[in-house]
């Protein structure tokens, strides 16, 4: 099993990591009658996304030889209504290091990042808007 999650009352849940322990508490969005003071769930799929995508190309860099250094994400999840569903995911990917990274090397990392297994988990209709932005 790999984690146990629980509803406490007033729309709020707690999810616990089995395995490490790490809890995670979500909020339903103010748009949806919740406080919005935590991630709500559709929050974490967007994040889960850009943890994913940082994450396979830290691994293809390591495999490739790449320095990749930091890299930081801004999410932004926009809701359709009919069904209330993700709609989009826009995700700005910016990478920061003291190299100038070649082509093939972008090439290799973006791929790396647009196959990521959320990525792939998402439903085709979900938009994902993905903008890299390199030294």
């Amino acid at each position: 099993m790999t984690s146990k999650v629980v509803y406490e009352g007033n729309l709020r849940t707690v999810a616990t990591h089995l395995h490490s322990g790490t809890v995670i508490e979500t909020d339903a969005p103010l748009d949806n009658g919740g406080l919005a003071q935590k991630f709500s769930p559709t929050d974490l799929v967007a994040t889960a996304l850009a943890s994913c995508m940082c994450t396979i190309m830290a691994l293809s860099a390591e495999a490739k030889g790449i320095s990749l250094g930091k890299i930081e994400c801004e999410v932004n999840k926009i809701m359709d209504t009919n069904p209330r569903r993700i709609g989009e995911i826009k995700i700005t990917v910016i990478v920061h290091g003291v190299v100038k990274f070649s082509d093939h090397e972008r090439s290799i990392l973006e791929r790396a990042a647009l196959t990521c297994p959320v990525f792939e988990s998402l439903h085709p209709d979900t938009v994902k808007t993905i903008l890299f932005v390199w030294p």
